[in-house]
């Protein structure tokens, strides 16, 4: 019994969903793609339901996605219950304010992905007509500015380019920290008695020159240690970015990810294409979108790393959302421990930008106690304030959250 191959038409179709699956935010490749097309030879196409679950399993990985993935499926593939679904949508009906802002922002991105396969399609059949645009320009605002504020998980796929080119433009100016070193000056309260017993051999011992030097300064290694589970998917690779051009800036900067494993991705982020260096950060690193555990690799990175990176007063950057798969066994001991080998210990959690946000999970109420300030991070604004603290120095103040009891 031979195996019924898949249609060239439906081969086409395939790898149009995947792309517009890839184009609306979920994580599709050309192997998911692949996989797809075994899985539809293996289970058939005769009942729709079954080909429905048979992509899902294949191209949802995450909770979350699957908002998303459901409705791409229903508008590519003509759901013969979307006009019911329409209907529905016009009778009144309760919905969760909550949850309003995050469907809409889903439904956007399901049209962009749909409107540019369309236009691809369109190139190809050689229908070149320029469509009808019309703008209306009341009540409008700054489109930078309302990008500023927006949340990135809200953002389209337009909105989450704009935003990369945008953070591929900050600059971070770290004040620099005084090291036991000297270095020559024209005045001062330091004599440099071997650069003047020297000076005092060139013009005789009638007349002395003295010389003089001070405390020589440097900027303080930085210390990136990111969060890549699940929950936090949508900031973290936006976050890479942002390590990339910390990278370019500046000298001594450490990069570092986990999720179930601890990543040094340093020499992957000093490509200057940030293309290709998210390429080898996305081969090299093998934990993507899975559990946390946060006490695990911090006491990897306390084992194996601290001593090399954690001198000269650095500066560490913590970004996770504090939720812990391993319920915080050791957590507080090592970040007790490396937040006495730095100079700045700061917690970046996206979860901060909610107004009733309180500690309660047991990672964040251990990780509390040993940091020195506590940031949100979740869109553009919250990078630039970021930026912000760094140039002004621990001495702009912390912000600190007490642990429910």
């Amino acid at each position: 019994m031979t195996e019924q191959k898949p249609s060239h038409r439906l081969l086409d179709n395939l790898m149009y969903f995947a792309r517009a699956l890839r184009a609306a935010g979920l994580a599709v490749g050309p192997g998911k793609v692949l996989d797809a097309v075994l899985a539809v030879q293996a289970v058939g196409i005769t009942a729709r339901e079954d080909f429905y679950w048979t992509l899902h399993a294949v191209f949802v990985n995450q909770q979350r996605d699957r908002e998303l993935f459901d409705q791409v499926f229903h508008v590519f593939w003509r759901n013969p219950r979307l006009l019911e679904r329409m209907m529905s949508m016009v009778l009144p009906q309760f919905r969760d304010p909550g949850l309003v802002s995050e469907q809409t922002s889903m439904r956007r991105r399901v049209s962009e992905a749909l409107i540019e396969r369309d236009n691809s399609a369109a190139s190809e059949t050689g229908d070149t007509r320029m469509p009808e645009i019309e703008v209306d320009s009341r009540l409008t605002w700054s489109q930078q500015e309302l990008l500023q504020e927006k949340d990135f998980e809200q953002m389209s796929a337009a909105e989450i380019a704009r935003a990369r080119q945008l953070i591929a433009n900050l600059r971070l100016a770290v004040r620099p920290v005084r090291t036991r070193r000297f270095k020559p000056c024209v005045s001062g309260h330091h004599v440099d008695m071997r650069r003047t017993l020297r000076n005092s051999l060139r013009s005789g011992f009638g007349h002395v020159p003295l010389a003089y030097r001070k405390p020589a300064t440097r900027t303080p290694p930085l210390v990136v240690l990111c969060d890549i589970s699940g929950s936090m998917s949508q900031y973290s690779r936006m976050l890479l970015h942002f390590m990339h051009t910390l990278s370019g800036d500046r000298e001594r900067v450490h990069s570092f990810v986990f999720g179930t494993r601890l990543s040094n991705i340093s020499r992957y982020l000093l490509d200057k294409d940030v293309d290709i260096a998210m390429d080898q950060v996305g081969s090299g690193v093998q934990d993507w979108s899975g559990g946390t555990r946060i006490g695990a690799c911090l006491h990897e990175f306390n084992r194996w790393w601290s001593r090399r990176v954690l001198s000269q007063g650095a500066v560490v950057l913590l970004i996770s959302d504090g939720l812990d798969r391993d319920a915080a066994a050791g957590l507080a001991h090592e970040a007790e421990r490396l937040h006495k080998s730095c100079r700045w210990f700061i917690w970046l959690n996206p979860l901060l930008r909610y107004d009733g946000f309180e500690p309660r999970a047991a990672g964040m109420r251990a990780l509390l106690p040993h940091v020195d300030d506590f940031r949100s991070i979740h869109n553009l604004a919250s990078l630039e304030d970021l930026c912000g603290l760094l140039s002004a120095g621990p001495a702009a103040g912390v912000q600190r959250l007490k642990p429910v009891a």
